[in-house]
């Protein structure tokens, strides 16, 4: 359920709208989520789903979402219906249904008609290569090409032979007529159409020619009567050819474009090409890897619409540089999940402990909350045996200074239990303990012994009554901070797959209560003392050994390894 205060962040594109609605510019917002279907969304466009349809949200407006498929070569169903359930999976709801900007492809070509009759687009028989060539640099104006001045009626032949596929792919394109000089190379006579015989998602093989991103956006929003166009900074330099279109083709509505930083969070990457590159060269198990940082990937290593929203907010929106630390994500998500995830004891690396004066019918269970803020999450007996399980980390024979947990002779209190004591430690042939005999103090069920304290509290598991578990534990999916911003000595960019980091998945099997038994995927829990665990969405099954992925431990790991 959303929350307007989870919206309540102030910045400058608030500013510009309660402004616009002051001044009676606009009575109502619209925004739109314009995702190009060509691969899964990220942590990126989170945060770009938060913004556009939080503003419609806070201001009783509409938001749009939209697919911007204008390159079928690279677009699919998948993509689509990924979106789709991503946006859902966030909490938020489109206006009516989903729009394509392939809808639109009819009226954007009457449109480009339309240009090429007022003299303001030409079709052009340059190669990529030389037109890269006549386009010039950043220093030095380009060139006209030598189409530039066909007549009008040549260009409306060409351009409806274009259309009815008489030309080769690539041998032509439609252009606009706009400055081979302009400072703003996206201004200098910008490509609108190109010849593509691709097979199209949403319009199947009806068009030959496809429209570019560019002139097929600006259009898509005014016919949508969005009022604030919202994007990455990467657009800035693009809002002068925005604007350029729509004032010159006969529309009523102009939208306003405004830009944003785009989020970088360090360890990761967020281009969609390069996340499509870990998929294919099986980097990953898939898009939605809980490694990667894809909102289905996030998902799936347990992390909630919540928790993801909870960040958006804190990043917050500016025009500043939004470089963040990937502690700023798991302090949120961590945040949400103590509130919000029952607790249970599972014990990751077991060592057996033999609790040597066990009395059956004497030593007692206990019953335990789930949460100990929340009642109503119900409550569990926690049975024991004589064998019980404790974590390995958890016994020291020659403990450091402040030990506050096993070792031999030392005595330590059973998380819901008792308190017991270290009598004898047996090794292995390596020196390594195994096992653990220890005895209860029956008196020190929920309460304290008399006459000393016991400071240490750890958690465990019944050997009797655990189940087994299939955990997998994940760390950072690259070992530098940018993967894809180092040079090597050559002042060439290094390919960022060398900086992957072969210890980001390990897979364990432990033990854990036998609650885990009966639960549906995408179960969140705390593990006590351990992290936030999530039953798989795919491979936990019930009746089946249940498979958990750490979504993330209870401290900060960030900050720690980087001391």
């Amino acid at each position: 359920m959303l929350d307007k205060e989870q919206f309540t962040d102030n910045h400058f594109i608030r500013t510009i709208i309660e402004d616009d609605l002051k001044s009676g510019k606009h009575t109502k917002i619209h925004t739109r989520f314009p995702p190009e279907p060509n691969g899964y969304l990220h942590i990126g466009h989170a945060k770009s789903i938060c913004l556009n349809f939080g503003l419609a949200y806070v201001y009783d407006g509409l938001c749009n979402l939209r697919f911007d498929d204008t390159n079928p070569e690279k677009e699919n169903q998948e993509y689509v219906d990924s979106i789709k359930e991503d946006v859902q999976w966030l909490g938020f709801k489109w206006a009516d249904e989903p729009r394509y900007a392939s809808d639109y492809f009819d009226q954007l070509f009457d449109f480009a008609v339309g240009l090429i009759k007022d003299g303001k687009a030409y079709v052009d028989d340059l190669t990529p290569e030389e037109m890269r060539e006549y386009r010039g640099t950043l220093t030095e104006a380009g060139k006209n090409s030598p189409y530039r001045d066909r007549m009008i009626e040549e260009n409306l032949d060409l351009f409806n032979r274009m259309k009815n596929g008489e030309f080769p792919d690539g041998s032509k394109t439609l252009r606009l007529k706009i400055d081979m000089a302009s400072g703003n190379l996206n201004m200098r006579d910008p490509v609108i159409y190109r010849i593509r015989r691709a097979h199209h998602h949403n319009t199947g093989d009806k068009w030959c020619i496809y429209p570019m991103y560019d002139y097929t956006h600006c259009i898509s929003d005014a016919i949508e009567n969005i009022t604030h166009s919202l994007c990455t900074l990467e657009f800035e330099a693009h809002r002068p050819l925005y604007d350029w279109v729509l004032d010159n083709i006969p529309i009523q509505s102009h939208p306003r474009q405004y830009e944003f930083s785009r989020l970088e969070l360090l360890y990761s990457i967020t281009s969609k090409r390069k996340l499509n590159q870990m998929v294919n060269e099986n980097h990953v198990s898939g898009w939605d890897d809980p490694r990667m940082p894809t909102i289905s990937g996030m998902r799936r290593r347990g992390y909630t619409p919540e928790g993801l929203r909870l960040f958006a907010k804190r990043v917050g929106i500016s025009k500043s540089e939004n470089v963040v630390d990937m502690s700023v994500l798991e302090g949120a998500i961590r945040e949400e999940l103590e509130n919000s995830a029952p607790r249970l004891m599972a014990v990751l690396n077991p060592l057996k402990v033999t609790l040597t004066n066990f009395e059956q019918g004497k030593t007692a269970s206990r019953s335990a909350d789930f949460h100990p803020n929340h009642p109503e999450m119900g409550s569990r007996e926690i049975p024991i045996s004589q064998t019980i399980y404790i974590e390995h980390d958890d016994f020291a024979e020659i403990p450091p200074k402040g030990w506050k947990r096993l070792t031999l002779g030392g005595e330590v209190r059973l998380r819901h239990g008792y308190v017991i004591k270290c009598d004898e430690v047996i090794k292995d042939e390596n020196g390594q303990p195994i096992e653990l005999k220890c005895s209860i103090d029956h008196d020190t069920l929920g309460k304290n012994p008399e006459g000393r304290k016991v400071k240490g509290v750890i958690h465990w598991v019944s050997a009797e009554h655990a189940a087994p578990i299939n955990v997998r534990l994940y760390d950072r999916l690259f070992t530098v901070e940018r993967p894809d911003t180092v040079r090597g000595e050559d002042g060439e960019y290094v390919p960022f797959t060398h900086f992957l980091n072969p210890e980001s998945k390990k897979e364990i099997t432990a033990l854990a209560e036998s609650v885990v038994s009966d639960l549906p995927p995408e179960s969140r829990w705390q593990f006590e003392r351990i992290g936030y665990f999530v039953t798989d969405r795919k491979d936990h099954k019930k009746g089946q050994t249940p498979v958990f992925n750490k979504t993330v431990g209870l401290k900060d790991s960030w900050q720690a390894k980087a001391a």
